[in-house]
């Protein structure tokens, strides 16, 4: 088998067998195949497409390269979560110890973050102590104690993935709907769950800008899954404005706590991971419908049940479950500069890129991936779309190691006369 013929069979619009996908991706992560042959073959691909069952041939191929997670020695309907991530998303943190306290078994791997977006794995360092890589073995030792298992993904799964998204990064292949599939998917079949909620995010501060782009981006998603055989639904939300009043690290793990406490109720956020939560329930056969799951969801954070298993993890994890209660446990900024309202009137943008850009500069992010990160610092974010500000009114605070911060660009937040007309956070659903 020849690589040239592989190229030129997509180049010409031809679907590649299983058989070619897995002879291509098992030399290129072995290192056996040229990089501009995988190069060329990406280009194809990203012009070309792929059906779902390449998809799934690409999928499978990749979760092979390495290492699986077994879970099957543990009881139940194992469900997993995966967002495309945006500024200030920090469902996962507030949905495992949910789901967990509902009965199912909530196993996640995540990820760091890199440029204006937070990683889950990020926030989560900010608890003093937590480890947040963890052994196979302490894994699944996490979810069997604790109904919860989160952990940074190790070098030992998908690394074809790793190699070749390493040459679509640099060679202008990302934006393909079948490799993006195929990234994801690889990554959540290799993590050993059984069914899979997705979070398809859409709008100026997502990856997928469109509702169209997006809509095609789930379906194949759950396409592929359903070809494997897993339980999986996707729920496409709004991407325009940071998610919540938090973008930091320790800051967000704040929000999440406050909301396990019952705050922010009628806020995007708190409904976002509550209805993702359910649907999870849902997957994993603890309840019959949405609305069952939703008031097993209301109840175990009402009784504080979902906020004990979130300090249970942390202390089986090594971290400090203290810090939970007592914020003053974790990092701490050290200055804080409110940002006012330049005139009074409603607030109709809250640019969440520009605004995750900002927290990158503070030390809150990464601009290359071996930064060191100020676990701190953020900014606390006052306002939403729609509310009324008076001049002079705090629209951000910057939280900062010290009193120097980068300029505020004026149409962040724009603010005009009449009130904008509010687009809810959910957007579509794939099932």
């Amino acid at each position: 088998m020849r690589m040239y013929d592989l190229i030129y069979k997509k180049k010409m619009g031809g679907a590649l067998t299983p058989e070619q996908i897995a002879f291509w991706v098992e030399g290129a992560a072995q290192g056996r195949l040229p990089d501009e042959q995988s190069a060329a073959l990406l280009m194809a691909i990203c012009w070309r497409g792929m059906d779902t069952e390449e998809t799934l041939a690409l999928t499978l191929a990749m979760r092979d390269s390495g290492d699986r997670v077994d879970l099957s020695g543990i009881p139940g309907v194992k469900v997993d979560k995966h967002s495309t991530g945006g500024v200030g998303d920090k469902t996962t943190l507030v949905l495992g110890p949910i789901v967990a306290a509902c009965g199912v078994p909530c196993a996640m791997f995540s990820g760091r973050g890199l440029g204006h977006t937070g990683g889950t794995v990020d926030k989560y360092a900010a608890i003093p102590g937590l480890r947040v890589e963890l052994s196979q073995d302490q894994f699944r030792e996490s979810l069997r104690r604790t109904g919860f298992a989160n952990s940074a993904q190790t070098g030992d799964i998908c690394p074809a993935d790793r190699k070749l998204y390493a040459l679509r990064d640099v060679t202008a292949t990302v934006e393909s709907i079948p490799l993006i599939t195929a990234s994801i998917m690889s990554k959540k079949l290799a993590g050993g769950s059984d069914a899979l909620v997705l979070d398809v995010k859409c709008g100026d501060g997502a990856f997928m800008k469109t509702l169209d782009d997006a809509t095609a981006l789930a379906r194949s998603m759950v396409q592929v899954g359903q070809a494997h055989g897993m339980r999986i639904k996707a729920l496409i939300t709004r991407m325009e404005e940071p998610l919540g009043w938090a973008i930091g690290n320790a800051l967000e793990i704040m929000e999440a706590v406050e909301i396990l406490k019952g705050m922010h109720g009628e806020g995007d956020l708190a409904r976002m991971s509550l209805r993702l939560a359910a649907e999870m329930l849902v997957l994993g056969g603890a309840a019959p419908d949405l609305p069952a799951a939703e008031a097993r969801v209301a109840e175990v954070v009402r009784n504080g049940r979902a906020l004990q298993v979130f300090r249970d993890w942390v202390r089986e994890n090594g971290g400090d479950p203290l810090a939970l209660d007592d914020f003053t446990r974790l990092p701490q900024a050290s200055h804080f500069i409110k940002v006012p309202a330049p005139r009074s009137g409603f607030v109709h943008t809250v640019d969440s890129r520009a605004l995750g850009i900002l927290a990158m500069e503070l030390g809150a992010g990464r601009r290359n991936k071996d930064d060191q990160l100020d676990l701190g610092v953020g900014i606390r974010v006052h306002v939403r779309p729609g509310d009324r500000v008076e001049q002079g009114q705090p629209l951000v605070t910057l939280h900062a190691r010290g009193p120097a911060v980068p300029p505020w660009p004026e149409d962040l937040i724009q603010v005009f006369d009449q009130a904008p007309e509010v687009t809810p956070w959910l957007l579509g659903e794939i099932s």
